[in-house]
């Protein structure tokens, strides 16, 4: 990830009321990685009894029951929890959560669903009169998932777009051309009535095709100076990092060499660089 601002309109706060449906709950789990920490989301229709909570986050029992309160502090009940996918800030206190609430964990990765029913790529979700579809939007890592919220003309990704930088393509599990696709199928989404992105972290972003053709661009652009890179003499992932991203924080250069190694299997696969097996 960088800390790059996406275009749009001016960033709200991150937390807090989003859209009619959905309420960020915010996890204090800041880092250069999560940013200012995993966002819980909150759905539920306006007069319904019934929630959906979608990436309760960390495993942190006071996030956790905050999820919980605000729930009921607008007089909705949590029925069902959803993942975008399995990492750790977004799905480790999944089973917990299941604890406190009763309710079922759908996932795509098998081994992170509490219950018989998973999720799959058009799978409709109603609750409590809610409507939400499941996206297949892996890239980022095998099992990511996004999920299309039409009433609101929005989007809840996890962390295939952020609400500020950029993600990263977690390699192996993550590959290049998934996540290329995936953009594109968002992007596609994005000139059918969807303008609202919410992240997995970051603020809310109102321009949803701005920010999706943004992410497109910075792929290219990364591709072509990893290209680069190596037409220059740089024989491993490392030193094209250090060629590529040499003004980023090192502290996020491990992250960086993870989407750069996609980057080189993408590029080999495409017969645009040789075969080197350092790569």
């Amino acid at each position: 990830m960088t800390s790059a601002i996406l275009p749009g309109r001016p960033q709200p706060t991150v937390g807090g009321p989003a859209t009619a449906r959905a309420v960020c709950v915010l996890a204090p789990n800041p880092s250069a990685m999560t940013l200012d920490g995993t966002n819980t989301w909150l759905l539920s229709e306006p007069g319904s009894e019934l929630a959906v909570v979608i990436d309760p986050g960390p495993l942190d029992d006071a996030h956790l029951r905050n999820v919980v309160a605000t729930a009921e502090a607008a007089g909705k009940r949590v029925a069902l929890t959803l993942l975008t996918h399995g990492h750790p800030d977004h799905a480790e206190g999944a089973a917990r959560f299941a604890e406190l609430t009763g309710t079922k964990v759908r996932a795509l990765d098998p081994a992170l669903r509490l219950g018989e029913e998973g999720l799959a790529a058009g799978d409709v979700i109603t609750t409590g009169g809610l409507e939400l579809r499941v996206v297949s939007t892996p890239g980022h890592t095998a099992d990511s998932l996004s999920f299309h919220l039409p009433a609101d003309g929005a989007v809840l990704t996890g962390d295939t777009v952020l609400g500020r930088g950029t993600t990263i393509v977690v390699h192996p599990d993550g590959r290049l051309g998934d996540y290329l696709d995936s953009l594109r199928r968002l992007q596609a989404m994005t000139m059918d009535g969807v303008d609202t992105v919410l992240p997995g972290h970051g603020p809310v972003l109102t321009d949803a095709r701005g920010a999706v053709e943004y992410y497109l661009a910075h792929r290219a652009s990364r591709l072509a100076q990893v290209e680069t890179a190596v037409e220059a003499g740089c024989l491993t992932p490392a030193q094209v990092v250090a060629h590529v991203y040499y003004d980023v924080d090192r502290s996020l250069w491990p992250a960086a060499e993870l989407s750069v190694r996609a980057q080189l299997d993408y590029l080999r696969e495409h017969g645009l660089i040789e075969d080197r097996r350092t790569y």
